[in-house]
C-alpha cells in the first residue's frame, strides 16, 4: 500500500462537521456550554466515535460565485467521527441536538460527509 493510501486509510470514513458563528456578546457563555454540556453529550451518543472543536484563527476568505470577500466573526468547527450516517438518527443524538438558549445568537451548518 502506498504511503498516501495508508494515510487516507487512517482517516475516518464518516464525519459530521458542524460550523458555527456565534455573536461576540455570547461567545464566552457559548463556549462554556459547548465544552461542558453539548460536546460531552454528543460524545456519549451511540455511533459517535470521537469529536474535536476548532476555533478560526484570522479572517476567512470567501468566494461566492466568483466574487471574493473577507469575513471576520467568532467561528468554530466541530468534527465528529461517526460509525455511519445513521448515528445522527439515534434517539440519544436527536434528544441532545439543538442550540438551546443560543438559537437566536448563532449561524450554523451541520452536515454528514462520507469518504469517497
Amino acid at each position: 500500500m502506498a504511503e498516501n493510501e495508508q494515510a487516507a486509510a487512517a482517516l475516518p470514513t464518516c464525519v459530521l462537521i458542524v460550523e458555527a458563528e456565534i455573536d461576540d456578546d455570547t461567545a464566552d457563555a457559548w463556549n462554556t456550554w459547548y465544552d461542558t454540556v453539548h460536546l460531552p453529550e454528543a460524545l456519549a451518543c451511540p455511533g459517535v466515535l470521537s469529536g474535536r472543536r476548532y476555533r478560526a484563527d484570522g479572517v476567512a476568505a470567501v468566494t461566492d460565485h466568483g466574487v471574493r470577500s473577507r469575513h471576520s466573526s467568532q467561528a468554530y468547527v466541530t468534527i465528529y467521527e461517526l460509525s455511519g450516517p445513521e448515528a445522527i438518527e439515534t434517539p440519544a443524538f436527536q434528544a441532545m441536538r439543538g442550540w438551546y438558549e443560543f438559537t437566536d445568537k448563532i449561524t450554523a451548518t451541520t452536515r454528514v460527509f462520507n469518504a469517497c
